[in-house]
């Protein structure tokens, strides 16, 4: 009986693991619809001549209001709904475009490897702010046929400004609310081996897309360490550039969030470090 329960227990972890992942609609807010519309739920008429209904952001659905607090988690992100790429959730920015992590991620790194990572102070001296605010405005309006060569940004400090802001502007962190407790907690851990162990665990509460970019994100900061005598940033101090980027505290009162920014910094740091053993 104990080995059929095990093998049931085993069965069920693979199927749910198969399950596409489920997104919640955003109804952000009360729609008003030109001519008459049904709700794509009940099928029931929207009375009314304004604010007839709610429309999901990402995905186009039109449903009642009472409709919506009922409606399934089986929201698929269309590109004809997802306006921007900045401050919009990660997963579903990656499921509107249908990659494994957002392109602006993926170009970002690729433009800074490319002519960067010799760079002094790389990550931890800014670009002009005015300049980051354009490359994000490219981003918004042109995905990825956005112009971030050295032709249009010969300072690589706005491209790695970029990339950071675009961590800071995401609804929820790479490393999610859900997940930060239990990655605090793993940073407080002395033992290295217990440590490392812990934050395997902990990497498995992120969602596939958090994850698979939060891998990303760390080989090419593991890359950029490597030139640490050229660029003079070592895995401690790109610690203390991403810890509060990548981590934000749910929402803790203000000690506690200051108390925790040292154990942000520990996390990145051996994320960085153990990249390769973690992913």
């Amino acid at each position: 009986m104990g080995r059929l329960n095990s093998a049931l227990s085993v069965f069920f972890i693979i199927a749910l693991s198969a399950l596409p992942l489920c997104l919640h609609h955003s109804f952000v807010s009360v729609h008003t619809f030109r001519g008459p519309h049904w709700c794509e739920y009940c099928a029931n008429f929207m009375w009314g001549l304004i604010a007839q209904g709610v429309k999901c952001a990402d995905c186009g659905l039109n449903v009642h209001k009472q409709c919506s607090k009922v409606v399934p988690n089986d929201c698929q992100p269309d590109l004809r709904h997802v306006k921007k790429v900045y401050s919009c959730d990660l997963t579903t920015l990656v499921k509107a475009h249908n990659t494994k992590r957002p392109m602006v991620v993926d170009m970002c790194i690729q433009e800074i490897e490319a002519r960067g990572l010799q760079s002094e102070g790389l990550y931890r001296i800014s670009g002009f702010s005015e300049l980051i605010e354009d490359v994000k405005l490219a981003f918004d309006r042109d995905g990825e046929k956005a112009d971030i060569s050295s032709n249009a940004y010969e300072d690589i400090n706005i491209i790695t400004g970029a990339l950071k802001l675009y961590f800071r502007e995401l609804p929820i962190p790479l490393i999610t609310y859900d997940a930060y407790p239990r990655f605090i907690e793993t940073a407080k851990i002395t033992d290295p081996e217990k440590r490392l162990e812990s934050l395997h665990e902990a990497l498995k509460l992120l969602p596939p897309a958090h994850c698979e970019t939060l891998r990303y994100l760390m080989a090419h900061l593991k890359r950029v360490t490597q030139y640490e005598k050229e660029n003079l940033m070592s895995s401690e101090n790109l610690g203390i550039v991403f810890g509060p980027t990548l981590m934000r505290a749910p929402e803790l009162d203000a000690m506690t969030a200051l108390n925790d920014i040292r154990y942000q910094r520990l996390v990145v740091e051996t994320l960085i470090t153990n990249e390769d053993v973690l992913f």
